[in-house]
């Protein structure tokens, strides 16, 4: 095993818990036609923990190369780590339970079945329910020994240049793609327009759930999983030169997603004895009877 000070400082997991960097994302992006909060309205983590997410973007940023993205799929996408029905892989996702939240207290299991319901109240198809329920799936890279930054935030393409509407753009300067002639272009090894099916996106749980289900869900769900991260793009339109014309159509199903992934969360919780037979009929509508992790 590597010993040196890079793999150490690759350990580091600097938020409290994986869920801050959403508590983050909100402050950034509050619920459309409403104010932003005041820190001391959401969650009260005091400066210090502010600083944690700073850390969390300065590792994310320095570290999120192409190589690095290639190293992480060629690793995880042979799927050999295990393999459970997705009712038990959501119950193993959940022993990643936030003890640090101060405004609730939730598992990600009961999270999850929020953004479901909440989804299914608003008459969406099913297939849609089940995405919000699944989307967060990608987490269980945590179990594996992944750090944070190479699990939860905002994501972005590699192999061109990083956009300046990324969080924190500045902590690219680090990042050995930003000196690479080859990737720190404004197209780098891309075209215009060539279209998101053919851009490598920066790893994390959106991408690897993608991986796991893009042979089974409709390809709206697909660019909500893939896509539910890529902040600067459906929030700041930074990548547009990439886009093509069905980038643009899908992205709308993502902008439609993104809502009941952000705001969802209620202090009362869902009871999920009634609703797991509701969700076990819908996994086995789409998905296959066990996942390979």
């Amino acid at each position: 095993m590597k010993t040196n000070s890079s793999f150490t400082e690759k350990q580091i997991n600097p938020l409290q818990s994986i869920e801050q960097w959403e508590d983050d994302v909100l402050k950034r992006y509050p619920e459309p036609n409403e104010p932003a909060k005041a820190p001391e309205e959401y969650r009260n983590y005091q400066d210090p923990a502010r600083d944690t997410v700073k850390e969390f973007y300065r590792l994310n940023h320095q570290y999120q190369s192409y190589d690095f993205v290639m190293e992480k799929k060629k690793d995880f996408l042979q799927f050999n780590r295990k393999e459970m029905p997705v009712w038990k892989a959501m119950e193993f996702l959940n022993t990643l339970v936030d003890d640090s939240d101060p405004d609730i207290e939730l598992d990600q299991l009961q999270h999850l079945l929020q953004t479901g319901e909440a989804i299914r109240h608003d008459g969406h198809p099913d297939w849609f329910v089940l995405t919000g329920f699944i989307h967060d799936m990608g987490k269980v890279l945590c179990l594996f020994g992944e750090p944070q930054w190479a699990v939860v935030g905002d994501t972005f393409p590699v192999g061109c240049q990083f956009s300046d509407k990324i969080v924190y753009p500045e902590f690219f300067n680090s990042n050995p793609d930003a000196k690479n002639e080859t990737y720190n272009s404004k197209y780098g090894i891309y075209s215009h327009g060539c279209g998101l099916r053919n851009v490598t996106m920066s790893w994390g749980h959106d991408e690897y759930l993608y991986q796991i289900t893009k042979d089974y869900l409709p390809e709206q769900a697909l660019y909500m999983i893939r896509y539910h991260s890529f902040y600067s793009q459906h929030r700041e339109n930074a990548y547009e030169h990439l886009m093509d014309n069905h980038d643009r159509k899908m992205f709308e199903w993502v902008k439609k997603f993104n809502p009941y992934d952000l705001y969802s969360k209620n202090p009362v919780p869902p009871n999920v004895r009634e609703l797991k037979p509701y969700y076990e009929d819908l996994i086995s509508k789409y998905l296959p009877a066990t996942v390979k992790l």
